[in-house]
């Protein structure tokens, strides 16, 4: 793949994991009230899950084989997708709220949890490919 239609792939699932990201978030957030930011927690967890399986596919298949899926799929849809600067901004803002302990919960949290999903989705693709 050339290196122009590389920087296309990515910028056009980059765009489409931003807006899935704005909708979902935005979804949880409005039906959801809360003091922790669940909507940006579920996209982190989510996106971490789907980056698992590609990994885990790449792993299985052939990364040569995988390429423009991998650059589509986690370079752009979960690049775009996942949100860590948003949650690192949650977690501030929760703390200058006065909010510390909440603050910590959701960075801790947040990292705990997209580890798992990386983890699971590598682990179900390899359990599933026999590897």
């Amino acid at each position: 793949m050339s290196a122009p239609l590389a920087f296309l792939v990515v910028a056009v699932g980059g765009g489409l994991g931003a807006a899935a990201r704005f909708w979902l978030a935005d979804t949880i957030r409005t039906r959801r009230r809360s003091v922790m930011p669940r909507g940006t927690i579920v996209v982190n967890v989510l996106g971490s899950l789907l980056i698992g399986v590609i990994t885990g596919l790449v792993l299985t298949v052939g990364a040569e084989q995988f390429e423009p899926w991998r650059l589509f799929l986690a370079t752009g849809i979960c690049g775009g997708f996942t949100t860590f600067s948003t949650a690192t901004v949650e977690s501030v803002t929760l703390a200058r709220g006065g909010r510390p302990w909440r603050a910590l919960l959701n960075t801790l949290g947040t990292l705990v949890l997209t580890v798992a999903a990386v983890a699971a989705g590598i682990g179900v693709v390899l359990a599933v490919a026999g590897g």
